[in-house]
């Protein structure tokens, strides 16, 4: 295990890829550099028939140091500090800050490989790598890169943090953790994660100062005679469970407000019913049926038709109300609705007949109680 500085200045405990696993990574991205080297040899030599030889010896360096500057570059690049032998292995190549890889960092270990590797048998890869604390080899010093390894085994023999003992299941069930900051109980945790690193005396030490700020807000105390890391294991567990159980009850009654029981489809039935017949068409409204024109009856108010209603809706109607001998309609026989009908087109007024051509004009015709000026006889006052 080794400790990587961020660059927010967090620390982290990580565990470096050394000789044996790095030199195994080595060999299956040998075979694939080879393999591919290989096949683009074989293509260039075909340019051998249509060009001279410098045209293919050209081709040929190229080819070689692309592939073997290339491959590396390339992979761990785009697949953030990886190539197929890493991968299969569990490595990754990072900064020393743990960032992603960069380009200008994988081009620096790619031209390094061939000094170390191609040219130099991998012999100061090797020696660097024995002497550096992290096992780098001269690419990774140059370009600023740590390569750690990603799967971990878990540790069999210590298992994982925070177990509840069972002597102190009964007693964690009482606890009070309310009071409980986040900052201590992290210090707890990371106190049992690294117990097995410190010396007796300084984890012993540790535990007693780190329980006695625990059990400061926390209630009751522990039984007498239980070691620190053992009380502080019982509280995370207990605290752990308390927040799973607390989680699970949120996310129950979520659940029950998106989907309410309403909606539930029973099994055995469709989540859709099918659909209908369509709706049928609303029937077209008639037109407003003639008031109720009755003879009076006792103690009802007597409607009656109009005598000149005119034209109208209901002139059919009204003209058989009033008629010599109408059907004599009551309440409880309504009219009989008739079509209305457009009114009569009103006729142009006639002109008085013409005189013959070349009659004198005759005299407008006044009568017997007119004067000659159109008044009455006896004068204007007669009006």
């Amino acid at each position: 295990m080794a400790a990587l500085v961020t660059g927010e200045a967090v620390a982290l405990d990580i565990r470096v890829a050394r000789l044996a696993s790095r030199g195994c990574a080595f060999l299956l991205d040998l075979f694939f550099q080879v393999t591919i080297l290989n096949v683009a040899l074989n293509l260039v030599s075909v340019t051998a028939l249509v060009a001279d030889e410098a045209w293919t010896a050209g081709l040929s360096i190229a080819t070689t140091a692309g592939v073997l500057v290339g491959y590396p570059c390339l992979f761990e690049t785009l697949s953030r500090g990886r190539t197929i032998g890493k991968l299969a292995l569990g490595l990754r190549v990072v900064a020393d800050d743990g960032g992603p890889v960069r380009f200008r960092q994988a081009l620096v270990r790619s031209l390094a490989a061939i000094v170390e590797f191609w040219t130099l048998a991998g012999v100061p890869a090797l020696l660097t790598s024995l002497c550096n604390r992290r096992g780098k080899r001269l690419g990774d010093l140059f370009a600023g890169t740590i390569v750690i390894q990603e799967r971990v085994p878990q540790d069999p023999v210590f298992g994982p943090v925070a177990v509840m003992p069972p002597q102190l299941a009964a007693w964690a069930q009482r606890l009070e953790l309310s009071r409980l900051p986040d900052g201590l109980a992290l210090a707890a945790r990371q106190y049992l994660a690294r117990f097995w690193e410190l010396l007796p005396e300084v984890r012993d030490a540790l535990g007693a100062r780190i329980t006695q700020q625990v059990f400061a807000v926390v209630s009751p105390p522990p039984p007498a005679g239980v070691r620190p890391e053992i009380v502080l294991s019982a509280v995370l567990a207990e605290r752990r469970r308390r927040d799973e159980w607390r989680l699970a009850q949120r996310r129950a009654r979520r659940m029950r407000t998106a989907v309410p029981a309403a909606s539930v489809v029973p099994a055995g039935e469709p989540a859709m019913a099918p659909a209908g017949p369509p709706p049928a068409a609303a029937a077209p409204q008639e037109p407003p049926q003639p008031p109720p024109f009755s003879p009076p009856q006792p103690g009802q108010p007597q409607f009656l038709a109009p005598a000149d209603y005119g034209s109208g809706p209901y002139r059919h109607v009204l003209q058989q109300q009033n008629a010599p001998h109408g059907p004599a309609y009551g309440p409880t026989q309504p009219f009989p609705m008739a079509p209305p009908h457009p009114a009569p087109a009103q006729s142009a007024p006639q002109d008085a007949p013409q005189a013959p051509y070349g009659a004198p004009p005759t005299a407008p015709q006044t009568s017997a109680a007119e004067d000659g000026q159109g008044f009455p006889q006896g004068g204007p006052s007669a009006r």
